[in-house]
């Protein structure tokens, strides 16, 4: 047998979720709810694989949770009982509106200021395009 063929048999015999995992992936929230309250101990984590500012990303999060919080050293406190997969929810949404290229749908942006005006700059595609700059 030719490599061509040999490549071809071996990609047959892989799972499908092999070939349409992403290499963009958010990690879930975790946490507890202590009290009244919601405690993410990962937060950081998630602003990091999203390579946006920690105070950036619970901006967002809050205002769209509709509730109060906090950044701590190591950890969110929102001051809600929040179930984890509203948050989620609220980070994909974030993902989408200020990390996702809307062209070329990869995740190697930068978010730019120029003026009064923000853009999303891609790093892969060079795609330009406003974001709005107010959470």
């Amino acid at each position: 047998m030719d490599y061509g063929k040999l490549l071809e048999k071996a990609r047959k015999s892989l799972p499908d979720a092999v070939h349409s995992a992403e290499r963009f992936e958010i990690p879930k929230v975790m946490g507890h709810i202590q009290g009244n309250r919601t405690i993410l101990s990962n937060f950081h984590q998630i602003a990091n694989v999203l390579r946006r500012p920690p105070e950036h990303l619970l901006k967002y999060v809050l205002k769209q949770l509709a509730t109060p919080g906090e950044l701590k050293r190591m950890a969110v406190i929102i001051g809600s009982k929040m179930g984890a997969s509203r948050i989620n929810e609220v980070i994909r949404q974030y993902a989408k509106e200020f990390v996702i290229c809307i062209e070329c749908g990869k995740p190697d942006t930068k978010i730019e200021k120029e003026g009064n005006v923000t853009f999303l700059r891609c790093l892969a595609c060079g795609a330009r395009n406003p974001v709005r700059a107010k959470i």
